[in-house]
Formats: structure tokens, C-alpha cells, sequence
């Protein structure tokens, strides 16, 4: 870690469904907000979802986190993948159950494409249960690198089809 870098802005989705789903969420926060050089800036509100993929599975609780780092984004997915290891996360099956998921979406302006991370999280701009989220803690003009669009732009585009805002 280069603490002599200048500090990029982040944003993290946050999914669970098996186990204690909220609890699970609210685990992985503090455990983020505890890594060295991470600073945690916004926690969305959480959401409930239906499953992509196999539909004989819990509905996911999901959520979005906007934070600041001298991380780079590699160091980063390490630490991410070390949190969802702590809480038992097993990686099976393709859209699987899990007890937690901890994904990059968007690290500053950057795009990345290696075989460990794809950044901006290849997915986003088609699932409700990132983009709302998201939008609930990003500027809506926030472009997304890549894409040539804004986040309010593509949650325009996208229903909230069965995404429900959780009373916590």
C-alpha cells in the first residue's frame, strides 16, 4: 500500500442470502471500515431481491458501499476475498447461495480486465439490486467508466422489478 497515493473513491455491492443475511451485511461492513487504508463514506440502505440464476435459493439482502483508499484495486479484491472467506463464503456454483458477496463496481475512473476482476463489475449496468442501491449513496451524474453513461441514466433504464427498500 502507497499511503503517499492519492486516496481513490471506491464503491462496493454488497449481497447475502444464506444464513442471517442483514446481520451478515452489517459483519462485512465493519470488517471493511477496519481494513488499513480503507475509509468507509457511505453505506446505502439495504434491499431485498430474488436470485439471478437458480431461483431454489433464499432471496439476496443487498446493498452498497462508497469508500475512499490507498489500496489498489487488486490489494483491494485480496482483502475483499479474505472478508467473505471469514464468513464462510463457498465458491460452487455459478449464481449460488452464499453467505456473502463482495463486489468491486467501481474503483475511481479505472477499468480493469484481468482474469481476477473486471472493473466496472461487468454486470451493474443490468441488475436493480446494484444500480439502486448505488444510486442511493453516488451522485446520479457519476459516469461509469467504460459505459460513456451516468448512473442515473442507467437506473432509468432498468426497473426496480421485485427490489424492495428493507425498514432497518
Amino acid at each position: 500500500m502507497n499511503m503517499d497515493s492519492v486516496a481513490v473513491e471506491v464503491y462496493l455491492g454488497l449481497g447475502s442470502n444464506l444464513g442471517n443475511p442483514i446481520a451478515n451485511l452489517k459483519s462485512a461492513c465493519t470488517a471493511i471500515s477496519q481494513i488499513d487504508g480503507v475509509q468507509l463514506l457511505a453505506l446505502s440502505p439495504f434491499y431485498s431481491s430474488k436470485p439471478v440464476g437458480p431461483q431454489d435459493q433464499p432471496d439476496y439482502v443487498n446493498a452498497a458501499i462508497r469508500l475512499s483508499t490507498h489500496l489498489s484495486a487488486q490489494q483491494l479484491l485480496e482483502q475483499l476475498q479474505a472478508i467473505e472467506n471469514q464468513h464462510g463464503r463457498i465458491r460452487t456454483v455459478r449464481w449460488g447461495a452464499r453467505t456473502l458477496d463482495l463486489d468491486i463496481l467501481l474503483y475511481g475512473d479505472s477499468q480493469v480486465h484481468d482474469s481476477q476482476l473486471t472493473i466496472p463489475h461487468i454486470e451493474m449496468s443490468k441488475r436493480s439490486f446494484v444500480l439502486y442501491p448505488l444510486a442511493d449513496i453516488a451522485p446520479a451524474g457519476l459516469m461509469i467508466p467504460g459505459l460513456g453513461t451516468t448512473l442515473a441514466a442507467l437506473v432509468a433504464a432498468c426497473p426496480a422489478e421485485g427490489l424492495e427498500k428493507i425498514p432497518l
